[in-house]
């Protein structure tokens, strides 16, 4: 029988005011011992204010709600007596300081005996990769953006703190480098099981990390769930269009038959597609990748089959993504596998005629967004 994993956060009902803005809007959610949960959402949405709220930076409004760490109540609590690490996406490096002081400030704020101060802060690089007796002594302006970032990734691990806050810390890396950072942080996450709990407004960073996500919207959780859960199951137009690419297919509900519920789209066409436990509104969502276009009369029975006319072609590297005009009205966007475009003549031109196909379990009936 698997125990149940112990409660690292908790946020019950927390909301945060600035004047008439309501930066955080009666927040709940928890987070598991060792996870790596990340808050994901678009600048406004309220993620930095309720990293904030935990780190205690800032304090719920006065009957606005409990925020728990370990099980204890924090509320009032200062940020130092919260026993938490954290990453900012600035770095803020003490530049007068060797890297080594940098990454052992937080052992002397806390005493920590002096011979038990170095043996910690070689071990602490070397978990982020950067060599101790190559880095060690030299000064933050010495060192590239990435190794900073592992500096002051280092100088949060090395305190042991049961949970790291980073707000934001690969968005001012390349991408090659900060896709290096993704692959590293998750690996530490793992190994160290400590809890991490991440801020970012990049979709794929949340993808490629996260245990669990909570995309954020107007100071609200809009969904929250697995990566996979959130990419293929979204709630809302708002999630569907956050995250990844999305096709939106208006039409209207008209029941259920044998589990699955019936559209029919404004030209009578009739779609299929599995019902969501509360479908509201006759929206469906199919990302691009599920989408196939076929010449006419070539789609295959059991598929949703609308007919189309090529609009634009874009070569992506890895596919090529055709924008086709449906027949009923509305476009949509194929992703068309590369299968060497440079070697064979591309099958579809502008102005072709095309069927747009789906299988109905690749179809996702949306909810109205919450206003």
């Amino acid at each position: 029988m698997n125990t149940p994993a112990a409660l690292a956060v908790q946020f019950s009902r927390v909301s945060k005011t600035f004047g008439a803005y309501r930066a955080a809007r009666e927040v709940s959610f928890e987070i598991r011992a060792g996870e790596f949960f990340s808050l994901l959402g678009p600048s406004g949405c309220g993620k930095t204010t309720t990293l904030r709220l935990l780190a205690g930076f800032e304090q719920p409004d006065v009957d606005g709600g409990e925020v728990r760490i370990t099980g204890g109540v924090v509320n009032g609590k200062r940020p130092y007596e919260r026993g938490l690490g954290m990453v900012f996406q600035s770095y803020a490096l003490f530049p007068h300081l060797s890297i080594e002081r940098n990454i052992a400030f937080g052992l002397e704020q806390r005493a920590v005996p002096k011979g038990e101060i170095a043996s910690r802060v070689r071990r602490a690089m070397q978990l982020v990769r950067l060599d101790p007796d190559t880095y060690g002594r030299r000064m933050p302006a010495q060192l590239s953006g990435g190794q900073k970032q592992r500096v002051a990734l280092a100088r949060a691990l090395v305190v042991e703190p049961p949970i790291l806050l980073l707000d934001e810390p690969l968005g001012a890396l390349d991408l090659k480098l900060r896709k290096e950072m993704q692959v590293e942080l998750k690996a530490l996450n793992r190994d160290l099981g400590i809890t991490f709990v991440y801020v970012t407004h990049d979709q794929e960073e949340a993808l490629t990390m996260s245990d669990r996500i909570a995309v954020m919207r107007d100071g609200r959780i809009a969904q929250l769930g697995s990566p996979e859960e959130i990419y293929e199951r979204p709630r809302t137009p708002f999630v569907a269009k956050f995250i990844g690419e999305s096709n939106f297919i208006e039409a209207k509900q008209d029941g259920v038959v044998n589990g699955r519920a019936r559209l029919v789209r404004p030209d009578g066409a009739v779609l299929w597609t599995a019902p969501n436990e509360r479908p509201t509104e006759a929206l469906i969502c199919v990302r691009p990748e599920r989408l196939h276009l076929h010449a006419p009369g070539e789609a295959p029975s059991g598929e949703n089959q609308l007919p189309a006319t090529v609009r634009a072609l874009t070569y992506r590297g890895e596919s090529l993504h055709v924008r086709a005009e449906l027949g009923g009205g509305g476009d949509v966007v194929v992703a068309v596998r590369n299968e060497g475009q440079l070697n064979q003549r591309l099958r579809w031109a502008v102005g072709d005629p095309a069927v747009v196909s789906w299988a109905p379990q690749d179809g996702r009936l949306l909810e109205g967004d919450d206003s």
